[in-house]
């Protein structure tokens, strides 16, 4: 039966595109809007960078705000999920004195790698790099241009953070398929709602127990790119630590939301940022929702001593699923590397204190964010 649905899919797949590819070309004859270049945030070191964007037709969507209707949510979703791509674009990216030229792929999307021929000279985290859209272009209307922010850990770092996103920093409520689509449709940065202490457990993890080490955070997730803005959005509003945000095209099918794509999008993107700092340890969190704990074990067997904890939000309260998620744990302690099923968010920190990741007087101000959370809940 996988066999099965892997072709189904794969056929879908590439019908999707190619009607997606004709109706893009009819559609650009008659349409006369602007074109936007979407830089989203990426990260490197003194020597090389990941940066990822888009190129597309406007989308005409502005900010959120609280006043916001219910309609107005989901009129926006359908703007971001119904965003025309520039298939095959020509784009131009420049990072400190490097520029390179880059193709689009047929969704308008854009990675690369950027090597630097000679070491950047910054002392600052965040880095400048523009994205200029060289073609298609349209008479009359000017070329479009962005500039993103490269993530450049501080030198002060004792180890980085990567994060989960959905379930884990925000409710989603993903292992629900009705209240996660009723989630993202109807809400928007200022609705949705952070997991209680969750902004004040991360800043206590980016600060560390100096209380100044700027521990950088990355997070990754399986949601898609087009809702970048509205998580972005979110974090700044509920003071979530910024970082890179890594997500991945949602492509049309059978397979689109399957376990294996989540599992393999998430540890591809692990593994990029594991082997960009090599003398980083990394903290590792996630929840029960999904296969965290499953993508993290692999993680901590291809890079050994380099996880220092993995801290796992039970979310499903299923007996079962919490069992096999302690086994997990017992498994990793023979690696030296600890995971902790943890019920809310203070939890976890009491572990971080106990393990001189953070600062104990980081505490009280971690349980009284969970409570003015869970009260605003």
């Amino acid at each position: 039966m996988r066999n099965w649905l892997g072709e189904i899919d794969s056929l879908l797949g590439e019908i999707d595109r190619t009607v997606r590819g004709a109706a893009r070309t009819v559609r650009s004859a008659f349409d006369e809007g602007p074109f936007e270049v979407l830089a989203y945030r990426g990260f490197g070191n003194t020597t090389s960078a990941y940066v990822y964007g888009r190129a597309q037709e406007n989308r005409g969507v502005g900010p959120s705000n609280p006043s916001h209707s219910a309609l107005d949510n989901l009129m926006n979703t359908y703007r971001r999920a119904q965003s025309h791509p520039l298939a095959f674009a020509d784009l131009a990216v420049t990072f400190g004195s490097l520029s390179v030229k880059l193709k689009a792929d047929d969704e308008g999307f854009f990675t690369a790698r950027l090597d630097l021929a000679a070491p950047l000279s910054t002392s600052s985290e965040w880095n400048a790099y523009h994205v200029d859209l060289l073609a298609p272009s349209r008479p009359g209307l000017d070329r479009a241009r962005q500039t993103g922010e490269i993530l450049i850990p501080a030198s002060s770092a004792r180890f980085g953070v990567i994060s989960d996103i959905d379930d884990t920093v925000i409710q989603s409520r993903v292992s629900n398929f009705l209240e996660a689509a009723r989630t993202v449709m109807l809400g928007n940065a200022h609705t949705r709602l952070p997991f209680p202490g969750v902004a004040a457990f991360y800043q206590a993890l980016r600060n560390g127990v100096s209380g100044d080490e700027r521990n950088p955070v990355f997070y990754v997730s399986s949601s898609p790119w087009n809702i970048y803005d509205v998580i972005t959005e979110f974090m700044d509003l509920r003071k979530v630590p910024r970082g890179p945000v890594l997500l991945r095209d949602w492509d049309i099918g059978f397979g689109a939301l399957s376990s294996t794509r989540h599992f393999d999008h998430k540890g591809a993107s692990i593994r990029t940022i594991l082997q960009l700092y090599p003398d980083l340890p990394f903290i590792l969190l996630g929840d029960t929702s999904q296969h965290d704990p499953e993508i993290y074990r692999q993680i901590v067997h291809e890079f050994p001593g380099r996880v220092r904890a993995i801290y796992i939000r039970d979310v499903t309260r299923n007996a079962d699923r919490s069992a096999a998620v302690q086994r997990l744990a017992e498994e990793l302690r023979a690696s030296h590397a600890s995971l902790v099923l943890a019920e809310d968010t203070v939890g976890a920190a009491m572990h971080a204190v106990e393990q001189g990741l953070i600062r104990d007087n980081a505490l009280p101000a971690i349980r009284e964010e969970k409570r003015e959370d869970e009260t605003a809940g």
